[in-house]
C-alpha cells in the first residue's frame, strides 16, 4: 500500500509537474543532499522492494490462475522472486552509490 501511495507522487511531480512548467526544476545539489540521507534511502529502499516483489506476486498469479499455467509452480515462484530479489539488490547497490 505504501507504495502504491508514493508511486504515483513522485510521478505526478517528476514525471508531469516540472517537464510541464508548473513546478519549478529542483536543484540538483538539493536533490543530492535528500537522497544521501539514510532515512530518504531506506524509504526509496523499500519502496523499490515493495514495489517489486508486488510485481513478482502479481504476475505470478496471472501466470497461474489468469492464464492457466499450472504446470511449473514451483519454476514460476523461483523466476518470479529471483528476478524481485535481484532488482532489489540491484536498487539497494544504486542507493549505496549515491
Amino acid at each position: 500500500m505504501a507504495t502504491a501511495m508514493v508511486v504515483p507522487v513522485l510521478l505526478a511531480i517528476f514525471g508531469v509537474a516540472v517537464p510541464l512548467g508548473w513546478l519549478g526544476a529542483p536543484n540538483r545539489d538539493d536533490l543530492l543532499g535528500l537522497v544521501r540521507n539514510p532515512l530518504t534511502r531506506l524509504v526509496l529502499f523499500g519502496v523499490c522492494l515493495l514495489g517489486l516483489f508486488h510485481w513478482a506476486h502479481r504476475f505470478r498469479f496471472v501466470l497461474r490462475h489468469g492464464l492457466g499455467l499450472r504446470r511449473g509452480g514451483t519454476v514460476t515462484a523461483v523466476c518470479c522472486y529471483g528476478l524481485a530479489a535481484a532488482g532489489s539488490v540491484l536498487a539497494a547497490a544504486l542507493l549505496l552509490r549515491v
